[in-house]
């Protein structure tokens, strides 16, 4: 019988976390509205934030807070570690609808809705497009809310 070696190198590099999946406004966003649409692919938030904020990153800056309602979040940890900083994450039941996260970079605040993960593809996608298909307010610029 032939025998086979193990398919791993002893040292072997830790597998990346997959890219989020996320849709933003091409001109920033109003008070009002969404920035864009997140989903992710699991309600675990720690391990789901980091591939968040480093897409976020380069369009925004270092996202250093976080807040979310607790609904739907079975942990919320005060603190995780994302792209070598730690971001401070905060939950608030009543001043936060359940399915939308916002993000703090300097004094610049961001609102994404969330996609809920279990949501099948086609329902996400048609989610995450018409949010950031809707219409800015008439005679309201579309840009970051301060």
């Amino acid at each position: 019988m032939p025998t086979t070696s193990h398919p791993f190198p002893p040292h072997h590099e830790p597998v990346a976390a997959p890219p989020a999946r996320l849709t933003l406004r091409a001109d920033g966003t109003s008070g009002a509205l969404p920035a864009g649409a997140w989903w992710p692919r699991s309600r675990d938030l720690p391990a789901e934030l980091p591939a968040l904020t480093e897409a976020l990153t380069p369009l925004w800056g270092r996202v250093t807070r976080i807040a979310v309602n607790p609904r739907y979040w079975p942990v919320l940890p005060r603190k995780i570690p994302a792209g070598g900083h730690t971001i401070k994450i905060g939950w608030f039941t009543p001043d936060i609808a359940p399915h939308t996260l916002l993000l703090f970079s300097g004094t610049t605040r961001w609102t994404l809705l969330i996609v809920p993960p279990e949501t099948d593809a086609a329902s996400a996608a048609r989610l995450m497009t018409t949010t950031v298909a809707t219409p800015a307010p008439t005679g309201q610029p579309l840009r970051p809310a301060a």
